[in-house]
């Protein structure tokens, strides 16, 4: 049984995760004419991939093979863009890249959703803990997205990913957490890599 199915694609310069917010200022032709096409479906969703080299703009780039599904909230025209505000729902790996005439699309397949073990619970509350303790280190040195008291989802799965979506990582860490498989695997691969974020910054010494 196939269990793929087309899906119209926007590879961006970073990473979505699943009950993360999304805005964009779409203004390329080609992204205008995917909003046309996916609004009038009930779901109205498109797929988020991260560029793994190129530019956002003008296409050509080579893409990571896996991203999220954003459904659209709202949108709005703006001046000389269309404004779109959107959520990240499931995880998808592309099977196969199809023709990009006139955006990009693409056969995906949906990852299964985590499930939670309350017998994380404690690995929870100490990986949670270090990101918001590493998120105060880092907004010494520069503007973040979000503040070290940034509040959480109450369904704990929603919550893991905002976790991972929080922490002060770059895209390629991002990418890596966004592959994990189970509850666990995603909350050891937060901590281990906000760790290491953290010694890069206490390398860095005093601001």
């Amino acid at each position: 049984m196939d269990d793929t199915r087309e899906l119209a694609m926007f590879p961006l310069g970073s990473v979505l995760f699943p009950a993360m917010p999304l805005a964009l200022k779409v203004f390329e032709p080609r992204y205008l004419q995917m909003l046309q096409d996916v609004m009038p479906d009930e779901t109205s969703e498109f797929g988020i991939v991260l560029i793994e080299r190129g530019q956002e703009v003008g296409g050509g780039e080579k893409r990571f093979d896996l991203g999220t599904i954003a459904q659209i909230a709202d949108l709005k025209v703006a001046d000389g863009y269309l404004a779109l505000i959107g959520e990240g729902t499931r995880r998808i790996e592309v099977v196969e890249w199809l023709a990009e005439d006139p955006y990009p699309r693409a056969r995906v397949r949906e990852l299964p959703p985590l499930a939670w073990d309350e017998d994380e619970q404690d690995r929870r509350a100490q990986t949670e803990a270090l990101v918001r303790r590493t998120l105060a280190r880092a907004s010494e040195y520069e503007d973040l997205a979000w503040s070290p008291g940034v509040q959480l989802s109450d369904d704990p799965v929603d919550a893991l990913w905002q976790l991972a979506a929080i922490a002060p990582l770059g895209p390629l860490d991002q990418i890596g957490l966004l592959r994990c498989a189970t509850s666990r695997e995603l909350l050891d691969a937060i901590f281990t890599a906000t760790q290491d974020a953290g010694e890069i910054l206490d390398a860095r010494g005093p601001v």
